[in-house]
Order: structure tokens, then C-alpha cells, then sequence
């Protein structure tokens, strides 16, 4: 099951039970921290991404220089 397939009822009806769970006050906090924690797995990613692309560089440069 994919995020796609949820659609907007879906999201509502979840955000109806983050709320009764959690209250009011602690939203803020929730959504505070699922940003951060976004932002965090963001630039890990781009890290791991930009380190594969160094990587295939170098070694292109290497087969390069061996011819």
C-alpha cells in the first residue's frame, strides 16, 4: 500500500486520530519533530546520493587514466 492510495479522507480520518490520541497541545510538538525527522532522512539521502556519484567518478577517472 502506497501513500498515494490513502487520499484526502484517509489523511483526514488519520489526522482525527492523531488528534484525539495526542490533544490539541502536543500538534505542534508532533509536527515539529516529523519535520525535523524529514529534513534529517532528506540529507541523509542527498549525502548517500552524492557519495555514489563521487564514487562512480573516481572510478570512471581510474578506467580513464588506465587507458
Amino acid at each position: 500500500m502506497s501513500l498515494a492510495s490513502i487520499g484526502v479522507p484517509g489523511l483526514i480520518i488519520i489526522l482525527v486520530i492523531i488528534l484525539i490520541l495526542f490533544g490539541p497541545r502536543k500538534l505542534p510538538e508532533i509536527g515539529s519533530a516529523v519535520g525535523k525527522t524529514l529534513a534529517e532522512f532528506k540529507k541523509a539521502t542527498n549525502d548517500i546520493l552524492e557519495e555514489d556519484d563521487k564514487d562512480k567518478k573516481n572510478e570512471l577517472e581510474k578506467s580513464e587514466s588506465i587507458k
